[in-house]
């Protein structure tokens, strides 16, 4: 079956705030069974994908990625991404993951360009805590319902693209 869409969350369940990611994409789905649902989209859970990454980008025409950002604002501030947007703003990334998600995208860009999607949309939930053995920050908990409608509206989008 061939899947046009795929939606990955991205995190570390064992590290506070970043496992928000993994955390929007479960409500998401428990939100809009009918999107997650859907028979042209794949859904991901990738804990540290690391560039195995591009292995879940592979063969998708448009792609949504979920997961925790830093970029210094308050805990729980919702971002609606474009890939360029993530490029732009490389050199202030800093990932839990190793590999980043926007070094990954670049290098799978220059790599294997024909294999990555038209469009890659990241749904950002900025983190607070971080710490080894931690449990997601109230404001993370707070946000997710706002990062979960901000999946749909992506995927929404991305369903528009692939039509």
């Amino acid at each position: 079956m061939t899947h046009d869409i795929v939606v990955i969350g991205i995190g570390q369940t064992l590290r506070g705030d970043d496992g928000a990611g993994l955390a929007a994409m479960q409500l998401w789905q428990q939100f809009y069974p009918d999107s997650a649902g859907r028979p042209d989209l794949r859904v991901e859970m990738a804990e540290l994908p690391g560039i195995g990454l591009l292995t879940l980008l592979e063969g998708a025409k448009a792609a949504v990625l979920v997961d925790a950002v830093r970029s210094g604002a308050p805990p729980g501030t919702i971002y609606r991404l474009s890939e360029a947007d993530l490029s732009g703003a490389l050199d202030s990334s800093a990932s839990a993951h190793g590999w980043g998600v926007a070094e990954t995208l670049i290098l799978g860009r220059q790599l294997t360009p024909q294999q990555m999607p038209v469009s890659i949309q990241l749904v950002g939930i900025e983190a607070g805590e971080l710490g080894m053995g931690e449990t997601l920050s109230p404001a993370i908990v707070a946000a997710l319902p706002s990062a979960a409608e901000q999946i749909e509206l992506a995927v929404g989008h991305a369903i528009v693209l692939c039509s």
